[in-house]
């Protein structure tokens, strides 16, 4: 069984930064693209940046200069840098990530729990 647990999330003023971590455990034998998704009340699900397994990263227009995914393979973890945060950044956080798990070794895609970010203006 595999499973991702995010970290860092918070309240922080607006203009101020956050870390979100997030760490895939259990029983793996790769993990390839890793992304964050967020979802504010009231709204869907929306993706905030991907990156591949190679480290190429991509990113939603509303975040494009202020958000930074990085992530380290040895570790099995995703990083999400967040600055010049904005009140509509107010979110829960997912990670999402596919993971092959012993011992099929086949892909699933799995999610965490989930983190709070609230920006006060």
């Amino acid at each position: 069984q595999v499973q991702l647990v995010e970290s860092g999330g918070g309240l922080v003023q607006a203009g101020g930064s956050l870390r979100l971590s997030c760490a895939a455990s259990g029983s793996i034998f790769k993990v390839n693209a890793m992304d964050w998704y967020r979802q504010a009340p009231g709204k869907q699900r929306e993706l905030v940046a991907t990156i591949t397994r190679g480290g190429t990263t991509t990113y939603a227009d509303p975040v494009k200069g202020r958000f930074t995914l990085s992530r380290v393979n040895a570790a099995n973890t995703v990083y999400l840098q967040m600055n010049t945060l904005k009140p509509e950044d107010t979110a829960v956080y997912y990670c999402n990530a596919d993971i092959a798990a012993y011992p099929t070794a086949r892909y699933l895609e799995v999610w965490g729990q989930g983190t709070l970010v609230t920006v006060s203006p």
